[in-house]
């Protein structure tokens, strides 16, 4: 009995341990992040451990566990009819709103969803909640593509999969299917999804063939570049809760089909050096010093290495194609971009991605909306119902439908 009570404190002492993070004074709901962060990393750490003991991938298992304990069947109710389709070989989960006296046609989201191209669904309840409520408050066809996901397929199977879906949607006829209004479409997307968002967005641009485009962007806390892993804000959240650097670095990699062994050369921006001759003529799209105002830069200096390994790059070419890191794209295609809105969170390694890529759009004459938040942390858009509801989610939620409702 005397061991039992010497160690019950022991362990809550451990446990705390585990579960505390020396948080910004500015996070919301900061004990309710530490907790959702500790659940988070005890998952993975489990599944890298049967990984490595190869009885599986870990991606496997981790997305295993998150759809066994989160999928929904495509339940409709009275206010929103949803299905499971098919648009070119893509599976889609459609939400539609019913139709309203007097009205012809609705405006429409196409929306892509993050984890690292590796994790989660368009049939999770977090991203079935988030779909509703867009289709509910805009009145609007919501168009979930479920893209196929590490490891089963990698780059560029997911970008092609989003852009098949995305093209047969602009279909007329199936538009008209639909009752959507082809001048009202949006495609967006977060994190990795808002990756393929912008993407897509550039790819649809300079098709020539095609009859209708989106008429705006939406991005949230987008991934948009590998080039620089060390600008201010992976420096200043290198251990941030949800999505700190190294793992953010490993999700490039798994998306690449690329080796572990890199994550240390990549994370000191090796693969980038002024002797590795193909980044050269990259570096001044994605100069950190010149796009981001001094409130971000702050005090941090570049990491930029004189020598580096030229053979990252010839090892995984993806690196530099913009097809996986849309912020590297020219200036002729951004001319090409829609309407855009751009959601970034403080305390998020991502967001200089965003910020950068807002003021690359900017000087490039595209209209730009910037919804920076100060409080708000990665992935928090999609954690609004019990018992992951952040106040951060509802807030930067609310924020994105408006500017939607006010643009789209």
């Amino acid at each position: 009995m005397r061991a039992a009570w010497l160690l019950l404190p022991a362990l809550a002492a451990l446990s705390a341990y585990y579960v505390y993070l020396p948080l910004p004074g500015t996070v919301s709901d900061p004990w309710k992040l530490m907790l959702l962060d500790a659940t988070f990393r005890a998952v993975q750490q489990t599944c890298h451990l049967i990984h490595y003991l190869r009885l599986s991938h870990h991606l496997i298992v981790l997305n295993y566990l998150i759809c066994t304990f989160d999928k929904l069947k495509s339940v409709s109710s009275e206010d929103i009819n949803i299905t499971d389709a098919v648009f070119d070989g893509v599976e889609v989960r459609v939400f539609e709103p019913p139709a309203k006296r007097d009205e012809r046609l609705k405006r429409s989201v196409v929306y892509i969803h993050g984890g690292g191209w590796a994790l989660a669904s368009a049939r999770t309840s977090l991203y079935n909640n988030l779909c509703r409520i867009m289709a509910e408050s805009l009145n609007a066809v919501v168009v979930s593509v479920e893209y196929r996901l590490v490891p089963e397929v990698c780059f560029p199977e997911q970008f092609h999969d989003a852009l098949r879906a995305t093209k047969h949607f602009l279909q007329p006829d199936v538009l008209a299917k639909y009752s959507v209004d082809p001048s009202r479409i949006a495609i967006s997307g977060d994190s990795a999804g808002g990756n393929l968002a912008a993407a897509v967005c550039q790819q649809l641009s300079k098709d020539e063939h095609l009859t209708i485009r989106p008429k705006l962007q939406a991005l949230i806390y987008p991934v948009l570049q590998a080039f620089d892993f060390n600008t201010p804000s992976y420096q200043q959240n290198m251990n941030m809760p949800v999505l700190p650097r190294y793992v953010m670095i490993n999700y490039w990699i798994d998306y690449f089909n690329g080796n572990y062994d890199l994550a240390h050369s990549l994370l000191i921006n090796n693969h980038t050096a002024l002797d590795v001759g193909q980044a050269l003529s990259f570096r001044g799209r994605l100069n950190w010093t010149s796009l981001l105002p001094s409130s971000f830069k702050k005090n941090y200096k570049p990491v930029i290495q004189t020598t580096g390994k030229a053979e990252i790059i010839q090892e995984i070419p993806a690196l530099l194609d913009v097809r996986a890191v849309p912020l590297l794209a020219d200036n002729e295609t951004l001319q090409l971009q829609p309407k855009t809105y751009i959601l970034t969170c403080e305390n998020d390694v991502l967001r200089d991605d965003g910020v950068m890529y807002a003021k690359r759009l900017e000087n490039a004459g595209v209209e730009v909306t910037l919804d920076h938040f100060d409080d708000c942390f990665h992935g928090c858009m999609i954690f609004t119902v019990w018992p992951t509801d952040f106040s951060a989610g509802v807030q930067t939620r609310n924020s994105y439908i408006k500017w939607l409702d006010e643009n789209l």
